[in-house]
């Protein structure tokens, strides 16, 4: 087994739950549900489904048949019965078998997706379960307000689908003034009058703090879960679930005027301590965060500098005592204090995008 310094990702599980709780409480009566698509985010689906299952979480969401299909699979003797899996993208032709064999529950966004659901459904004599999904403004997914009409004046409609949601995705739900995020509502009650009695499901993380006219039978979080902050502004009302430690592999005595890493961006401008640590784009350290990255030991600051490399980066160590310098020694890239929130905005992105770019060769660790 290889004894190479490695990145820690330890992952909070009670934290997870917690922020699931929270949100629920906000919502109430209406039920919260979680999105775990893309493994989780990236934290792993498993484990957090299997959290969420044991702390009362019945609905769920991932994108993919194939992600569902092997969250059925690894979970199977833990599934209870009433939890539902639903499948965002919807299916393609020959999807329709994995889910039924596996008891996913498809989000149809468009008519070909109604009437292949139907048609399965005369084959089985059995009404099936599924969501659908209208487009109210986000022009991705969902039926089109043509779909919708002629869905709603044909003869055969909604026959031999049981809905569980009808659903509709917010554009700008992160910025509550947003007059886009009125204009979505009303047009998602508006649609919600040819169908009365199905549940809606309307609001994602950011949707949730929008109020509770946003609310309707069920809400969908993800990134909130993982302790993204909904608003964008003022205090997170999310726990933070990530703590990612990289390790120290080297490092020199750089005179004023040397330069450090590709192209050489980065030139001392006095003698400086530079430490070279095991963490780089290969690991979902976004290159983009060159030259503008930090990193602590213990709340010392260890500013990055120079161009994030595939599998390395370089940090100015000069405000660290060198006899505390030992190979292997573990620096935080994110925790309580520098979450991914704002590690996204040190690399100018979101921190969806840090989420979902966090790799596997990371040790992970789960706190249960």
């Amino acid at each position: 087994m290889s004894t190479q310094p490695t990145a820690t990702l330890t992952i909070d599980l009670p934290a997870i739950v917690a922020n699931w709780k929270t949100l629920c409480a906000r919502v109430a009566p209406a039920r919260c549900g979680a999105v775990v698509k893309a493994d989780a985010y990236g934290l792993g689906a498993t484990m957090v489904v299997r959290a969420l299952l044991d702390a009362g979480c019945r609905e769920f969401f991932v994108a993919l048949v194939s992600e569902g299909v092997s969250l059925k699979q690894t979970l199977a003797d833990r599934w209870p019965k009433g939890a539902r899996l639903h499948i965002l993208n919807g299916t393609l032709p020959g999807d329709e078998l994995l889910c039924l064999h596996y008891g996913l529950t498809p989000v149809l966004n468009s008519l070909e997706q109604v009437r292949s659901w139907q048609g399965y459904a005369r084959q089985l004599d059995f009404p099936l379960a599924a969501a659908l999904q209208v487009d109210t403004g986000m022009a991705r997914l969902g039926l089109a307000p043509a779909e919708v009409a002629q869905l709603t004046e044909s003869r055969a409609g909604l026959a031999g689908i049981t809905p569980t949601f009808l659903m509709s995705h917010l554009v700008s739900a992160e910025e509550s003034a947003n007059p886009l995020n009125q204009h979505q509502l009303e047009r998602f009650v508006a649609i919600r009058r040819h169908w009365p009695e199905i549940p809606g499901c309307l609001a994602n993380s950011s949707g949730i703090f929008l109020g509770a006219d946003f609310h309707f039978g069920c809400v969908r979080p993800g990134a909130a879960l993982y302790g993204v902050h909904p608003g964008g502004a003022g205090p997170n009302p999310m726990r933070p679930v990530l703590r990612l430690q990289a390790p120290l592999i080297q490092w020199r005595e750089l005179q004023a005027g040397e330069s450090v890493g590709y192209n050489h961006t980065w030139q001392a401008s006095r003698p400086t301590r530079v430490g070279t640590i095991a963490l780089g784009y290969a690991d979902g350290y976004l290159r983009s965060a060159s030259n503008r990255g930090v990193l602590r030991l213990e709340g010392v600051e260890a500013p990055l500098i120079g161009r994030v490399s595939m599998d390395s980066i370089t940090v100015d160590l000069s405000a660290i005592d060198p006899a505390r310098l030992r190979p292997g020694l573990l620096f935080d890239v994110l925790d309580a204090q520098q979450d991914i929130n704002a590690l996204a905005v040190q690399a100018g992105t979101n921190a969806y995008e840090i989420l979902t770019s966090l790799r596997h060769r990371y040790r992970r660790h789960y706190l249960e």
